[in-house]
């Protein structure tokens, strides 16, 4: 397979990838996916804006989010995240500094 083609099918599992979670499996929390499996939405977002920024196109983590979410963070939860259990909430700050901090 030439180079070209592969990265185009990496950008269309990508975006099904995206329409999956945007609008197929809205009901599936953040906070769950981070806990399961290491990475969130959020994470999605900021590895698309670390690839423009790597590309020196200048891109903020706002609008990273706005651009993968197809819509602001606030409309996004206001729509559909819910309340986490404390104990989700524990596990998250374990996950969160597993996944996220340690790799930064």
């Amino acid at each position: 397979m030439d180079k070209q083609t592969e990265i185009e099918l990496q950008a269309a599992a990508f975006r099904r990838l995206q329409k999956h979670l945007m609008e197929d499996r809205t009901d599936v929390q953040n906070i769950d996916m981070m806990n399961l499996a290491g990475f969130c939405r959020n994470c999605l977002a900021r590895w698309y804006q670390e690839a423009a920024n790597e590309r020196g196109i200048e891109m903020g983590k706002d609008e990273a989010r706005e651009i993968f979410y197809g819509m602001t963070m606030d409309e996004w939860k206001a729509n559909y995240q819910t309340e986490a259990s404390p104990e989700k909430q524990a596990a998250f700050k374990v996950a969160f500094e597993e996944n996220v901090l340690k790799k930064e």
